[in-house]
């Protein structure tokens, strides 16, 4: 076994295995408190240079295969885990995480307290972080650390989004289209849209408001994606010119904030951030509150409890995180237009909020 360390900008540092690919890596150190779905974790470009801890003390149990990645590589920065897997055991497993991990030159380490480190970042937030089993002198990796660049102010959808335009069909009738802005699109938003008959042009983020208007869409979608809202001017000016035409739009997570910055409102860093699938989140609207999957480091700056006037009419919070009063959803009242900062389409997840993309449908039918 080769040995690996881990060290925070802060110093803190652990000693364990190297896990998947030997080598060094860089990001910033974050957690998810899932306790299934890594291989969606991991294949989520919403994670592009981030190191992600598992908190789940065994990863890797039931393998990999080729129908649950959100996208068509690994994005995350490195990989964090205490026990892996020695052996996958599923019927539909196609493979080994760690040699899947090894394939994609992911490196990551096993063998430490994620406990502990979760712990820490919870007290002093998400951080800069190396992983290296090349060289594993702490104060030698430390200063590499350092040198790295901050999450905030970083500007990363472009690094993730689709270099073309492609299209996924509706399922069965189709009843309308959509165009979505990719900032870090995952698969199974087209999936769960399909579903309810709508078709999906996905579009490059750096797209105009004339490119998206060529596919004559019913609705305007943004997605997920990486990186820190307050440098996403050029989706920011689209999102505002979609509200000026009353297209019905959605956004989901990094497309929340966008929505948001659009609507005149700031946006902020968390702490450690909110990451897995078991966050309680109250929807205004009906009152209940929902289990949902979340992976955001960045929310809307919005007050609770009052309607808000903006150049787009009044908008208010639509859902609330019970854990920390976070902002995760807005609501036109006067534009056809909400958000949700948490992700509806999770896979894998809770599904209670799966409502969203019919209430999306019905925004649309209500437009037209």
């Amino acid at each position: 076994m080769t040995k690996a360390i881990l060290v925070l900008e802060d110093g803190r540092s652990f000693t364990g295995t190297a896990y998947g690919a030997v080598g060094e890596t860089f990001g910033e150190a974050v957690f998810t408190t899932g306790m299934t779905g890594y291989q969606e974790v991991l294949t989520d470009p919403s994670f592009h240079r981030q190191v992600v801890v598992q908190t789940a003390p065994q990863i890797g149990n039931t393998g990999v295969n080729e129908e649950d990645d959100e996208s068509d590589r690994i994005w995350v920065a490195g990989y964090v885990v205490r026990d892996p897997a020695r052996r996958p055991s599923n019927w539909r497993s196609k493979g080994d995480l760690g040699e899947r991990l090894a394939a994609e030159g992911v490196v990551g380490i096993s063998g430490i307290d994620t406990r502990a480190l979760t712990r820490h970042l919870r007290d002093r937030g998400a951080m800069r972080v190396g992983v290296s089993s090349v060289d594993v002198d702490p104060q030698s990796l430390l200063q590499r650390v350092r040198e790295q660049a901050q999450m905030l102010g970083a500007d990363l959808s472009a690094q993730v989004t689709t270099g073309e335009r492609y299209t996924v069909q509706a399922e069965g009738e189709h009843r309308y289209t959509v165009a979505a802005l990719d900032l870090g699109i995952k698969r199974n938003v087209s999936r769960r849209l399909a579903a309810r008959g709508v078709t999906t042009h996905v579009f490059p983020a750096s797209s105009s408001i004339d490119d998206l208007l060529k596919v004559s869409p019913d609705a305007v979608f943004f997605s997920p994606g990486p990186g820190d809202p307050a440098t996403a001017d050029g989706p920011v000016g689209l999102a505002q010119e979609v509200m000026r035409r009353q297209v019905p739009l959605f956004g989901i997570c990094f497309g929340s904030q966008i929505l948001g910055r659009a609507l005149g409102f700031g946006t902020y860093k968390l702490g450690y951030g909110h990451r897995g699938i078991n966050q309680p989140v109250l929807d205004k609207t009906t009152g209940k509150v929902e289990v949902t999957s979340h992976n955001h480091g960045f929310a809307v700056n919005a007050p609770l409890d009052t309607v808000i006037g903006t150049e787009f009419g009044d908008v208010e919070v639509s859902h609330v995180c019970l854990n920390d009063n976070v902002v995760e959803g807005l609501r036109g009242i006067e534009v056809p237009a909400f958000t949700v900062q948490y992700h509806p389409e999770a896979a894998a997840g809770p599904h209670d909020a799966d409502y969203l993309f019919d209430r999306f449908v019905e925004l649309v039918e209500k437009k037209g």
